[in-house]
């Protein structure tokens, strides 16, 4: 009894209240221990008077507990026998099947009737350290038996292939203590948000991520999951975990038994949807990086040679403080010109090239009030600021247009931005169609200003090739086809539309190849939309 949880042997007086759980789950154990030949004669008269009294109280109930066992099954009335504290239960509560170490069972009720609830404990990561969550699994109350492998939860020793299951759950666990911290990852799967009740619900997220708990816990608006410390007995297995691998440094590693009970969710934030959400482990994987994004870029070279140095440079560490500490250490990028000529494109090509996160922001991500904005502005840069990421103020004409008399409010934030970026310590890219209303308090915080002028003929040939490289499909497109169509005033964003519902349309028909045909059959639809391009009228 002396690691059966709640039971202190080292006390004086032991109180057992019926229907004496620890007796029913360790009763081979106690009767084996009356045949120790060391007993004295006293101890073992007085513990044969213990099991007597026991037997008769309890011997209906280990009889049947062997019975269960032996069979498979169990009833509910019994079914607290088949949990023993401190043992390996699995269960595909809240996501895929993972294991738990049991603590306790109650039965309970509620409006939908009577259950057994099962408390048992899952290894999770607090953003700061490793702990202990307890969770809490109903079992609704059944008639007669039930086959204990098909329980909402059960013990691990019951499933077949335990050993197969025990191996993937510490596999999925070394890669949960791998993302402690904070990490940029891909993301394709399921993931989970909570609607205003605090209700988990699912969603389908594909994209780049930042695993980040700890920024998680501050910065979302969804609950924390608080950890209970480890027990002696836990601090003692690390202890001699790191002692066989002989590491004498105070990193902390998990031993295989919990990285078998590690949670099967992490948390973190997708900066494609901007939304911070429980992300499932196992869809979690390595970015695949695009190293010719930068190479593709349709920039004269001076240019590129520019704007890489600047950034390279200050993620090397390279600073040039202000005479009051803190201020004027970030990089600003203005990037203007008319729609579809490379601006975002421009910061999702270096960040691609530097292997860096990219957050991008507009105006409407921030709000409109003052206070609002500030405070999301704050924590936004504090965030890129730990990511090491490139922020990207895509479409920031509301923060940059020139203060006025009449407009109080937006001054207010005008005035709040040009606070901010003082004490801004990253990369920075702001995009803007109308460079001409930009506030003069700007131009000097401003250290790189690149405009972009309308694509030229030969701009768009570039773009077309850098596009069908691209393609998810061989095109067969001459360079004759290409020329021509570079002929057309489109600019990057709707040539890529055109390219992409393209492909669509060569797949509907069933095509291994991208033919001018299927563009020209876009051009043609799309020169009947209102807005289209003076040029595509007159085309074909």
């Amino acid at each position: 009894m002396a690691d059966y949880p709640g039971v202190a042997c080292e006390l004086t007086r032991l109180e057992f209240e019926a229907p004496f759980k620890p007796f029913v789950h360790r009763w081979a154990e106690f009767t084996k221990y009356l045949e120790k030949p060391d007993l004295d004669e006293k101890t073992r008269e007085h513990m044969k008077l213990l099991a007597d009294i026991l037997n008769y109280e309890i011997g209906d109930n280990v009889r049947a507990f062997h019975d269960y066992v032996k069979n498979g099954v169990v009833s509910f009335k019994d079914l607290w026998m088949i949990f023993q504290p401190g043992t390996v239960v699995i269960s595909a509560h809240a996501g895929p099947l993972s294991a738990f170490e049991m603590v306790e069972t109650e039965y309970m009720a509620n409006n939908c009737g009577k259950f057994l609830q099962v408390r048992c404990d899952c290894v999770d990561y607090g953003g700061k350290e490793f702990g202990r969550f307890q969770e809490a699994i109903n079992i609704p109350e059944f008639i007669g038996t039930k086959k204990i492998t098909g329980l909402k939860v059960y013990p691990l020793h019951f499933h077949e292939d335990r050993e197969a299951v025990a191996a993937k759950l510490i596999k999925r666990g070394e890669l949960f203590e791998k993302l402690a911290g904070h990490h940029y990852k891909q993301y394709s799967g399921k993931a989970i948000t909570w609607n205003r009740e605090g209700h988990e619900v699912e969603c389908q997220i594909s994209g780049r991520i930042v695993v980040d708990i700890d920024s998680f816990n501050r910065f979302s608006p969804w609950p924390v999951r608080y950890l209970n410390d480890w027990n002696a007995n836990d601090l003692e297995k690390f202890r001699k975990h790191k002692e066989q691998l002989g590491l004498t440094d105070d990193k902390f590693v998990l031993p295989p038994y919990y990285q078998m009970l590690a949670r099967s969710r992490t948390r973190g934030y997708s900066l494609k949807f901007k939304k911070w959400l429980d992300f499932f482990v196992e869809q979690i994987s390595d970015v695949v990086w695009n190293s010719s994004a930068f190479d593709r870029l349709v920039l004269p070279p001076d240019q590129k040679e520019l704007i890489l140095a600047f950034s390279e440079s200050q993620l090397a560490g390279s600073r040039f403080d202000d005479v009051i500490q803190g201020k004027g250490k970030g990089i600003i990028c203005l990037l203007s010109g008319p729609p579809g000529v490379g601006k975002t494109l421009t910061a999702e090509a270096v960040a691609e090239n530097l292997r860096v996160p990219l957050h991008t922001l507009s105006s409407g991500d921030l709000g409109s009030d003052p206070w609002e904005v500030e405070r999301e502005l704050n924590s936004i840069l504090e965030l890129v600021a730990r990511w090491n990421a490139i922020l990207l103020l895509d479409e920031c004409d509301v923060f940059l247009e020139a203060r006025s008399t009449h407009e109080l409010e937006r001054n207010k934030i005008v005035s709040i931005f040009l606070r901010t970026l003082e004490y801004y310590e990253g990369i920075m890219f702001m995009t803007t169609n109308r460079v001409e209303d930009i506030d003069a308090a700007f131009q000097s915080r401003i250290h790189v200003s690149i405009e972009y002028p309308d694509l030229t003929a030969a701009s768009r040939r570039a773009i077309w090739a850098n596009f069908l490289r691209g393609s998810t499909i061989k095109s067969s497109l001459t360079d004759r086809d290409i020329a021509e169509l570079a002929e057309l005033k489109l600019n990057g964003r709707q040539i890529k539309n055109v390219l992409k519902t393209a492909q669509l349309l060569a797949a509907r028909k069933k095509s291994d190849t991208l033919d001018r045909k299927f563009i020209e059959t876009i051009l043609v639809i799309e020169k009947k939309r209102p807005g289209a391009p003076q040029q595509m009228m007159h085309y074909l």
